[in-house]
């Protein structure tokens, strides 16, 4: 497990804001690109890689999501300040006083707020408008400013991932690169059936790379790898407790998006059982997957998500146990193995086919 946690690392250094996830691509091109058949990048972004099985069974797409949540360039003042759009959900609150890095050139900035000390009582008490915010990359004026930046460019945050505490790691863009790097693991072995590893694109913003790349797979079967919601510090309600960080990857019956196969999430916590991988259902229904838009598509799919819980999510300060990790790994390994003998897929009318 080495080799995936120092992949991990690796993709979250790497910045892939919704819609401009070409180095994050290209990096995990370079490193599946010798363990499958095919692997081509569609019109979206999206990278879809096929790996040929042994034998018959179904067609099974795996998907991770390469994007993750970040900012815009949306305005150059005239001091040379940038304004700002969000991309993705991020709240106000996350962003003061970080640094960031600004387009191709990863030009340094931080984001600054009215001092405290000029603050009225109103302000200091009230919620942080992101209308007041601004990126401050030293610049002296416009001109300047637009000789290192342009509108439209990216904005990610700066922060390299750290190991901490008890086994924990601390990055930017958990969500999703622990599903990338967790996807380039399975594609390291090899299956009885056909498996579809799809890298997608703009998830963080209405879930449409994978609904671009299933239309294309027209899968049977998929599990969407994630790094999902978790709220388990002190003073919260069990029952608020989405998922637990270190009690092992998390089971999902519903969210926003969607409503899992009942069937295929039975088998993958029967699978865990079996191994002695722990595991967990995600106890709300906050938040959306993949899963949404690959289960629509042509006669439907079996769907089911596998997520590392990840504390603090949509901040540059995410964090996971690495054992979620490598359990995610482990238990989806060993989904793929039982896969074709124990889902039954619904091929025609009347008909019932056990593969």
């Amino acid at each position: 497990m080495k080799d995936a946690l120092k992949n991990l690392k690796q993709l979250t250094s790497l910045d892939g804001i919704s819609g401009d996830e070409t180095a994050v691509r290209d990096h995990i091109i370079s490193l599946i690109k010798d363990y499958v058949d095919d692997y081509y990048v569609d019109n979206m972004g999206n990278l879809i890689t096929y790996k040929k099985g042994n034998g018959d069974g179904p067609k099974v797409m795996l998907d991770a999501h390469m994007d993750e949540v970040g900012l815009m360039v949306s305005h150059i003042n005239s001091d040379g300040l940038l304004k700002f759009q969000t991309i993705g959900g991020i709240e106000a609150r996350v962003l003061v006083g970080k640094r960031v890095r600004i387009g191709e050139n990863r030009v340094p900035g931080v984001i600054g707020l009215k001092p405290i000390h000029l603050q009225s009582a109103r302000e200091r008490s009230g919620a942080v408008d992101k209308k007041s915010l601004t990126i401050d990359i030293g610049a002296k004026d416009r001109e300047q400013a637009e000789s290192m930046v342009e509108i439209g460019d990216r904005v990610a945050f700066e922060y390299d991932p750290v190991e901490f505490g008890d086994n924990k790691l601390m990055a930017k863009a958990l969500d999703d690169r622990v599903g990338c790097a967790a996807l380039i693991e399975l594609l390291k072995d090899d299956y009885e059936f056909d498996i579809y590893g799809c890298f997608t694109v703009q998830e963080e913003v209405g879930l449409k790379g994978a609904k671009t790349a299933s239309f294309q797979v027209i899968p049977d079967i998929a599990l969407v790898l994630e790094g999902t919601t978790c709220y388990d510090v002190p003073d919260t309600k069990e029952h608020s407790m989405s998922t637990v960080c270190g009690k092992g990857p998390a089971l999902t019956f519903m969210d926003r998006s969607v409503i899992a196969d009942r069937e295929l999430v039975a088998h993958i916590a029967s699978v865990a059982e079996k191994n002695g991988i722990p595991y967990q259902y995600k106890k709300t229904v906050s938040g959306g997957t993949n899963a949404g838009r690959i289960q629509v598509n042509g006669t439907g799919v079996k769907v089911a998500v596998i997520a590392a819980p990840c504390r603090y999510i949509h901040t540059p300060v995410s964090v996971i146990d690495i054992s979620d990790f490598e359990n995610m790994i482990e238990l989806a390994k060993k989904v793929l193995e039982t896969i074709p003998v124990s889902i039954n897929l619904y091929r025609e009318q009347g008909g019932k086919t056990n593969v």
